[in-house]
């Protein structure tokens, strides 16, 4: 273990600060979603944006904060644990140099066949032309996002295994800022006014990169790319990314199979998706992206010095932090799915119908909330030990699951059935992972997991039976003004949210059970 790992509280503190810099970046994120629904709505426009962003930004999930970072981190932190800092910014120099080449290429064939692209992701646009013809046309702007953002993500992989969260956690908001100044500014003097928001994504890659730079310099870090296909350290890297392409992406390709489905169902399917999938992504992100971001590189560390109980006790920590925040947060979104939806969405273009048929897909999505933050802190626990084929193996079986269920389910539910099959299939995918972790003992349960989950369970059960009597009816929502939304609102999740620590501080929980061993 180096002596910079953090340890105990320390590695609460960094939780912490990961977590609360994400939260910043996914408030500006709503403050953005509120203003693209205010512009777009969930017209033929909005689909064909959200369909152009969402692309570079699956890719992005494979070349950058998905398969890449799971190979990449453990590797780093076993060169800086164990070999020199010559070496250790060799390897830098080397993965900056094969990942920029890839990149490139990437982009090109990307911007170059975006109709087909464009075509792939979203076949059933094809029965509108001018819409398909649309996305094709954001999506030659919005593609070499891919490029800037992945690169931002090696930079910040860099960062995090130096212990330098952050910069990493922050630069999101730049995204955020860029989208909102391009939908205010520009788009009002468009004839197109989504390309102004396509023009805000290629503006934020560029700018979330060259941020990054300033963090590396100061720690000698900044990376002099070099294509050596001779490197071990980078074949490694390879040979580790390979099945973790597919294994740690699982639940992004879900999502793409619900767009791809969506865009065979009636217009606004694939913004309804949209919106309430944002919505699952705020905790997802300040707890479940957060744990994870923090735990990958200690993990790694710990898993290369041998520290068998250090391992088990990390992830054991994460297991209970995650289920101590996410379960809450799921039945949260469930109960306030219309109010939410109604304070921070339903305005301009969005209407009333609009947000019922979003608040169908948040509450199917928020069902699968927990599964989606467990296999964000489940998974490092195989690719810390630089194991990919296991969630691959599980991947697969979720996938098909997921797609089996995907078929079944959107007869009779139509986009809340695509929804719904993705929580299904996370919920199967947490599961085999936790299942795999225990039989190899990677996983051993701590003390008191039986009075942590009795006072858990006691405490949310509290909260949404509070939450249900608190809470006004749809009539009220769809009349009220801007004001009144959000300050009922801001109630109901005070009032939930003190209603549900207090019974967990009546029942004997304090801050210091928290803190990992």
């Amino acid at each position: 273990m180096t002596k910079a790992e953090p340890r105990g509280a320390g590695l609460l503190r960094s939780s912490a600060l990961v977590g609360a810099l994400t939260l910043v970046s996914r408030v500006f994120g709503l403050l953005r979603d509120v203003v693209i629904a205010s512009l777009a709505g969930a017209t033929s426009g909005a689909d064909a944006f959200f369909v152009a962003f969402k692309i570079p930004n699956f890719l992005r999930r494979l070349f950058a904060e998905g398969a890449f970072a799971q190979a990449f981190v453990p590797v780093l932190s076993e060169y800086r644990s164990q070999r020199s800092r010559a070496e250790t910014k060799a390897l830098i120099d080397a993965t900056a140099g094969g990942l920029g080449a890839v990149l490139a290429l990437v982009t090109l064939v990307g911007v170059l066949g975006a109709e087909a692209v464009a075509w792939l992701f979203a076949p059933g646009f094809a029965q509108d032309p001018d819409k398909l013809a649309l996305t094709a046309d954001l999506l030659r702007i919005t593609f070499p996002y891919l490029f800037f953002i992945s690169l931002t993500a090696f930079a910040g992989s860099v960062l995090n295994a130096f212990e330098h969260y952050a910069a990493p956690a922050f630069t999101p908001v730049l995204l955020n800022l860029s989208l909102i100044g391009a939908a205010v500014l520009f788009a009002p003097r468009l004839e197109v006014p989504v390309e102004a928001l396509a023009w805000g994504v290629l503006a934020a890659g560029l700018a979330q990169c060259l941020f990054q730079l300033p963090f590396l310099a100061r720690r000698g870090l900044v990376p002099r790319p070099a294509v050596r296909l001779a490197h071990a350290g980078t074949r490694r890297i390879a040979r580790l990314m390979v099945p973790a392409l597919f294994g740690v992406s699982v639940s992004q390709i879900n999502l793409l199979l619900d767009t791809i489905l969506a865009s065979f169902l009636v217009t606004g399917s694939v913004s309804w998706l949209y919106y309430s999938d944002r919505l699952v992504e705020l905790p997802l992100g300040v707890i479940g992206v957060a744990v994870a971001t923090v735990i990958l590189p200690v993990l790694s560390r710990r898993f290369a010095s041998g520290d068998a109980d250090a391992f088990a006790h990390t992830l054991d920590w994460a297991l209970r932090l995650v289920l101590l925040i996410g379960l809450p947060a799921g039945l949260a979104l469930m109960v306030l799915a219309e109010p939410v939806l109604f304070t921070l969405f339903q305005y301009g273009e969005l209407t009333p119908v609009d947000v019922v048929r979003s608040a169908a897909s948040l509450r199917a999505y928020a069902l699968g909330l927990l599964a989606f933050m467990l296999i964000k802190v489940l998974a490092p626990g195989y690719y810390a030990r630089q194991n990919t084929r296991t969630p691959v193996r599980i991947g697969i079986y979720a996938m098909v699951v997921n797609m089996a269920l995907n078929l079944v389910l959107i007869w009779p539910l139509a986009h809340v059935g695509l929804a719904l099959a993705t929580a299904l299939s996370a919920w199967l995918n947490a599961g085999l992972l936790w299942r795999g972790l225990r039989r190899s003992g990677n996983h051993c349960p701590g003390q008191g997991w039986g009075a942590f989950i009795g006072r858990t369970l006691l405490a949310n059960g509290l909260m949404v039976a509070a939450l249900l009597w608190a809470t006004p009816d749809f009539a009220s929502w769809a009349a009220a003004s801007v004001q009144w939304r959000i300050g009922v609102t801001a109630l109901l999740c005070a009032g939930g949210g003190l209603v549900y620590l207090g019974v967990l501080w009546s029942t004997g929980l304090r801050l210091n059970h928290l803190r990992p061993g």
